[in-house]
């Protein structure tokens, strides 16, 4: 392969810009990671791209590059979501004290004061509970809490 065809504009061989694409592309992902968070992905993509970029005077056919590219960006992503620890949902403790806001009957839903928060609550028992009453969260139903009046739990 005759060097002219190597040699673009300027001066710069396609190696030294393909080094420079993939400096440029790694840079931008892996900046992308801190305005637009997705768990570690854009990140992966972009060390890849850093990597690919060190890789590419060795390799200079882009196709050969854009493959290696998707190999170690597959990699990486795999590798930081198994390496990762999980997050475990938030749940409610149990028997932790919170103080009613509306009446809770038995066919009615009130609503109680927990954490700092107002959430839905029902008692399971056939006791109406006034309000602003002390009562013990004892479950929870999705966004609904259970309740049982604070006299009951004590005995």
């Amino acid at each position: 392969m005759p060097i002219e065809m190597w040699v673009m504009e300027g001066g710069k061989s396609m190696v030294e810009n393909y080094t420079l694409l993939w400096l440029v592309v790694g840079g931008a992902l892996c900046l992308m990671e801190l305005f637009i968070p997705t768990a570690f992905v854009e990140m992966s993509m972009g060390v890849a791209a850093l990597f690919v970029a060190l890789v590419s005077p060795l390799v200079p056919q882009l196709t050969v590059q854009l493959f290696l590219w998707l190999v170690f960006s597959v990699f990486l992503v795999w590798a930081v979501k198994r390496w990762l620890p999980k997050q475990k949902p938030y749940s409610i403790a149990d028997a932790t004290e919170a103080t009613t806001l509306t009446e809770i009957s038995p066919e009615r839903i009130g609503r109680v004061l927990y954490e700092g928060n107002s959430w839905a609550a029902c008692c399971e028992g056939d006791w109406t509970i006034p309000t602003d009453c002390r009562v013990v969260v004892v479950g929870r139903r999705g966004n609904t809490l259970i309740v049982m009046p604070e006299d009951l739990s004590r005995s």
